[in-house]
């Protein structure tokens, strides 16, 4: 693959590819073994080290396409968010935070830090000066999430990298919100990105898999916790991983697009509360998001008015899947407070915003008049509904 060839779709298509020397089929062989010859050989492969045919040749696609160094694959998001957090923290560093994360990641740094003797600090707000707030002599990580879960707040990546240089810090960012096609957090400084590859790499609900993209010398400070904590993807999934990327900046931006739509339609209904999309102008980061991002991702998130069931409605949608994760082809909804951010407990949940009833909804590759029909009966249930219990 040609050096000077950088457009996305061609890098979702060809880099990182095996070639098929034997057959010379048009995708990339899988290898499944699990061992390999350790003598008169270049490299001694076994799949905990992270360096089989396959998930060396993922991992230059993924590298790739975040602008970065180097990268890894691993068997979740959690699982490389963990390992990438303790590579560089150790007992008696200190991490900051922003306020509003993953309710996975929250729960890691607030049930298993304290073990280790790590101290940490969440900003009270996403501004630089909230986060240089809390540094403090013993930092060595500043942790970001843009566009958040579920919120869909928008933190400056510039601002953050900088904040971090001038301390000597490690910046983190979980970008799997925006995925590869619309944020390289790298090329505004940011030093280590990570992904739940299970969401928009992945794009079709059947794939657990996380990343790690940064420079060759804190991919090997990774690598060394990586092959103890054995974070390692089986190839067969990393194979199908390789698939799933070639359409991801098709399928991504057409997201990016419903998304919008979807947006804009919630906005002005007259039975939405609030909508959360940083497309939208009325959003606080919108123009930051304009500046940072390529495209305003497939994520949004919207409450109902006070007096139509949230519950109630996500059961009645008959085309919008009610189901936990996201990204897929496939357009789901759920509530946050009952899956994503459920270790949280109710008062850390209203610390970030997250009300009871808000519904997060993943847009996905459907025609949009379809998931507005869908949207629609489903509120008008909830309303006749919700119109019997008053009557009676």
């Amino acid at each position: 693959m040609a050096d000077n060839i950088k457009g996305l779709n061609t890098i979702c298509t060809h880099f990182g590819e095996i070639q098929d020397e034997q057959f010379k089929g048009a995708v990339s062989p899988l290898f499944m073994s699990t061992s390999y010859a350790f003598e008169d050989v270049d490299v001694k492969r076994y799949p905990r080290y992270f360096n089989t045919p396959n998930q060396v040749a993922l991992s230059k696609k993924i590298a790739a396409l975040e602008h970065a160094e180097a990268a890894m694959i691993f068997g979740s998001g959690m699982a490389a968010i963990s390992t990438a957090l303790m590579a560089f923290l150790k007992a008696g560093d200190h991490i900051v935070l922003q306020n509003t994360l993953y309710g996975g990641t929250y729960n890691l740094v607030t049930e298993e830090f304290h073990k280790f003797g790590i101290e940490y600090s969440f900003t009270t707000g996403l501004e630089p000066e909230d986060f240089e707030a809390k540094i403090k002599e013993n930092t060595k990580v500043i942790y970001i999430e843009t566009p958040s879960n579920p919120l869909l707040t928008i933190t400056d990546l510039d601002a953050v990298a900088k904040i971090a240089k001038k301390h000597g810090l490690v910046s983190m960012i979980d970008n799997t919100f925006a995925s590869p096609v619309n944020q390289n957090p790298i090329d505004f400084g940011i030093d280590v990105v990570l992904h739940s590859a299970t969401k928009y790499m992945g794009g079709h609900s059947d794939i657990l898999a996380g990343a790690v993209a940064a420079s060759h010398e804190h991919m090997e400070r990774i690598f060394q916790l990586a092959k103890n904590f054995g974070g390692s993807l089986s190839d067969y999934t990393v194979w199908l991983l390789e698939r799933s990327i070639k359409t991801m900046g098709i399928r991504v931006r057409a997201q990016n697009e419903n998304a919008m739509e979807m947006a804009k339609y919630l906005h002005v209904h007259d039975d939405i509360h609030a909508v959360f999309y940083p497309g939208l102008e009325s959003h606080p980061g919108h123009e930051l998001a304009k500046a940072q991002m390529k495209g305003f991702g497939g994520m949004l998130s919207f409450e109902l008015n006070n007096d139509l069931n949230s519950s109630l409605f996500q059961k009645s949608l008959r085309l919008i899947k009610s189901s936990m994760s996201l990204a897929g082809v496939e357009s789901t909804v759920l509530s946050p407070t009952l899956t994503s951010h459920s270790l949280l407990s109710a008062e850390e949940r209203e610390k970030q915003g997250i009300a009871d009833g808000l519904i997060r909804f993943s847009v996905g590759i459907e025609e949009v008049e379809d998931l507005i029909s869908d949207i629609e009966q489903a509120l008008e249930t909830v309303k006749a509904k919700s119109r019997t219990v008053h009557s009676n």
